[in-house]
């Protein structure tokens, strides 16, 4: 499975962003599926779990009621919705694909990554 997110750029504080990350390979319509993201000087962190239907979704705190993941099994790609950016979601930002139909925040579970898309807000 190849993973690419792309839908990253520069905006403002408050601004809303979308990203996609598109599967090829094969299908990911049975694969959990997350998104992670790295800031400048930090370690690569959870954003936000779903798995593979879409029914079952999981939020890092951070991102919780701004954030909202989705999923077109048939488009092979999955979405991040992120409104009210803030300055700290500056980051770069991973989809990353579980080759079973969890939800987990577990980056060692997750079996193929995307390159990454860089998301930066400014306030």
């Amino acid at each position: 499975v190849q993973l690419q997110a792309f839908g990253g750029g520069s905006v403002q504080a408050g601004d809303p962003l979308r990203l996609s990350c598109a599967a090829s390979g094969r299908t990911i319509s049975n694969y959990g599926m997350g998104w992670f993201r790295q800031a400048p000087g930090k370690e690569r962190e959870f954003v936000v779990a779903i798995n593979w239907s879409g029914d079952n979704t999981y939020y890092a705190d951070s991102v919780k009621g701004r954030f909202t993941v989705s999923r077109d099994n048939a488009k092979n790609t999955v979405y991040l919705q992120m409104n009210s950016l803030k300055p700290e979601d500056t980051a770069v930002y991973y989809c990353a694909a579980d080759r079973s139909y969890r939800v987990t925040w577990y980056q060692d579970q997750y079996d193929y990554w995307g390159q990454g898309t860089q998301v930066t807000v400014s306030s």
